[in-house]
């Protein structure tokens, strides 16, 4: 059954639209996702030297060897190696520079041999926790990823600009400053600034909303490219303007359709979810795809060598839409997709009848198709056939990116996959976990504005002003002895408040006091309300968000505690650390990953760690973690100090996290199109 594709495009770039009401026929690129478009690999075995004989997972990990492990299986060398090979390869990695050598040797000797390339056995993106110990296994269990511990480049002045630069195309529901309801947005509004100052070409696709607030003033800068395409989905044609605004080397790029003009956020209101979000967003994922080659930013469009980067489900329909409409009349041909997970509790689930609408080949169902198991299904007669957006990415995109190492090793168990597990597991070779980076010139002591007093890490005593400015802003105690512990986050069941709300009586029978700053469950909110009136004189609970507020805690609290059941990379821990606050977290993803657990005994005695971290997620292990750290912060200053010092010393910028983005991009490079 042929699919006549319906764009077209009006105003100036009229001439640049690339097709118009072409029949889509059958061809070896545009095979049903049954014929492979889902497998993990297409492997082969070829004639040629096939590097011989085993390497034993101890050999792991050596990052020489890692290395090694995720360049030659990308390029078709067999992943064992010989033992004698092992000690040369070990003793030539001593140094950066030989390393770099050998591994390309070792790309040259794959485009010479293809050989059989086994996936199994890898190294460790993060490993299993020891129940109890806050700590994890050296190795993670059967299945790990393959090479997802990305190096960390250091920042020096010869490797500040790309030697390869590409033109990027995000892809996202929400873009701060423009619009903002979470991690998402802070990732899209500072990643692409710190890869377009390294040299690439950058473009961000997001919505225009326009709510009625004064949050519709961000888009004032943003002026109408007069260009204007027709996109056909949903039963029709539906005309969707772009706009435009250059801003710090970054083309911001906003698609405007009459469904992105309404009260509330991107995705809802008060009443709940938007009923139309599937339209909205796949409108969003056909503009992006049009977008670099009917724009003619600067002068001159993107063209159909670009990396699309679609974050989360809203934009998942990227990577199956270069695969399924684009690459079959030979356009995009030369370009590669990434998916970025921040979030992979929400994928983007609808009827499975609803796939006729989302502008796709027929053949390409199965790419989306999602099944519901029984005990899901709402009655006897549900079948359960439903389309996942997500899914569709996960089968099609060229490398699977998640916003953290921890993260990225949790998605493929079956306590993290939400369903996805086995079909992640059968992608982990091409899984990496890069945690976020922040905004280093809206978090910084140094020049926050909303500060009482100011601070660095040279100087530290305005941080003593930040807390006592903050008790007399919450009608507490002045007391600069009292440990001040804070909480900022959604009062809901991912962020744990329900662990905090069952520790508090216990926690409040000692001299500390508390404040708790967010919003969720009623029933969590009335209860803040409660604990404050039994506790007047230690406990504070904000209902709501405050932005100057969320910095004043931050910067004038002693403890910050996250007890998240889950958190793909996490932020304030970032912020808090940043600002000399130290962090108790639930040890999982992306707060295993960067919050190091304080070990009084280390380096002699001098001690180690940034915070302090404890698993299971149950009352007793948050209370005794923050007993530890109660206790050292009054018996042990100088401990508690040097903790501070080593947090407050991190470089959590951006700038670090693009090197590890580029690494990516270049292994996305490496070998044809995925799907």
């Amino acid at each position: 059954m042929a699919a006549v594709v319906q764009l077209s495009s009006a105003g100036p770039c009229a001439s640049s639209c690339w097709i118009r009401q072409q029949t889509c026929s059958s061809s070896p690129s545009s095979s049903s996702a049954s014929d492979g478009v889902v497998q993990c690999s297409q492997l082969s075995s070829t004639s040629g030297k096939s590097v011989q004989a085993s390497l034993k997972l101890d050999n792991l990990r050596h990052r020489g060897l890692r290395v090694y492990r995720e360049r030659s299986a990308r390029h078709g060398v067999e992943v064992g190696v010989s033992s004698n090979f092992t000690d040369n390869f070990v003793s030539v990695s001593s140094t950066s520079k030989n390393l770099e050598r050998e591994i390309l040797r070792i790309e040259k000797l794959g485009g010479r041999a293809r050989a059989n390339v086994q996936m199994g056995a890898t190294s460790a993106v993060a490993s299993p926790l020891r129940e109890g110990s806050g700590q994890a296994d050296e190795q993670a269990p059967d299945g790990g990823l393959q090479g997802a511990q990305l190096a960390r480049s250091e920042l020096e002045e010869g490797n500040r600009r790309t030697s390869n630069p590409i033109n990027v195309v995000f892809v996202s529901s929400e873009v701060a400053p423009y619009s903002k309801t979470g991690g998402l947005g802070d990732v899209c509004g500072s990643l692409p600034i710190a890869l377009a100052a390294r040299g690439h070409r950058v473009m961000v696709v997001s919505p225009r909303y326009m709510n009625g607030t004064a949050d519709d003033l961000h888009y004032k800068s943003a002026f109408d490219a007069q260009c204007r395409i027709k996109i056909g989905c949903f039963g029709g044609l539906h005309e969707v303007a772009y706009f435009h605004e250059y801003r710090a080397g970054v083309d911001w790029v906003f698609v405007d359709h009459p469904s992105y003009h309404r009260p509330g956020t991107p995705y809802g209101d008060t009443r709940g979810a938007f009923g139309d979000n599937q339209f909205r967003f796949t409108l969003l994922c056909h503009a992006a795809c049009e977008a670099p080659l009917v724009l003619p930013l600067g002068g001159y469009t993107y063209g159909d060598k670009c990396l699309f980067i679609a974050n989360d489900w809203h934009a998942s329909l990227v990577p199956v839409l270069l695969a399924a409409k684009y690459r079959r009349h030979n356009v995009y041909t030369k370009s590669r997709s990434i998916l970025a997970i921040h979030n992979l509790a929400h994928q983007g689930v609808e009827a499975g009848t609803t796939y006729q609408n989302l502008g796709l080949p027929p053949d390409w169902y199965g790419a989306l198709e999602w099944v519901f198991p029984q005990w899901a299904r709402l009655h006897a007669l549900d079948k359960g056939e439903a389309v996942n957006h997500l899914k569709g990415a996960v089968v099609t995109s060229d490398r699977i990116l998640t916003v953290s190492q921890g993260y990225a090793w949790e998605i493929t168990t079956k306590e993290g996959g939400w369903g996805l597990d086995e079909l992640l597991r059968s992608r982990s070779a091409v899984i990496n976990g890069i945690t976020n980076g922040i905004d280093i010139e809206e978090w910084n002591p140094a020049t926050d504005k909303y500060l009482a007093s100011q601070y660095s890490l040279d100087d530290i005593s305005g941080k003593a002003e930040c807390k006592a400015a903050l008790q007399k802003e919450l009608g507490l105690p002045v007391r600069p002895d009292v440990p001040l512990i804070g909480f900022i986050g959604r009062l809901d069941y991912q962020k744990g408040p329900d662990i905090i709300q069952a520790g508090l009586p216990e926690l409040m029978t000692d001299d500390v006091q508390m404040v708790m700053l967010g919003s969720g469950y009623p029933d969590v909110e009335k209860w803040m309300a409660g604990a404050e009136a039994s506790y007047p004189e230690k406990f504070r609970g904000w209902v709501g968000f405050s932005v100057p507020v969320a910095h004043r805690i931050t910067a004038g609290c002693d403890i910050l505690l996250m007890p998240s059941r889950f958190e793909p990379c996490g932020l304030n821990q970032l912020y808090a650390m940043m600002y000399g606050t130290v962090p108790v977290v639930h040890c999982t993803g992306g707060l295993r990953d960067t919050v190091e657990n304080y070990n009084p005994i280390a380096h002699g005695g001098q001690g180690a760690g940034t915070g302090w971290t404890f698993s299971p997620l149950t009352k007793d292990a948050m209370m005794g973690a923050m007993w530890n750290a109660i206790g050292t912060y009054r018996h042990h200053k100088a401990e508690w100090n040097g903790i501070m010092e080593r947090g407050m010393s991190q470089d959590f910028s951006w700038d670090r996290a693009a090197l590890q983005y580029e690494q990516v991009f270049n292994w996305a490079f490496i070998d044809p199109p995925y799907a």
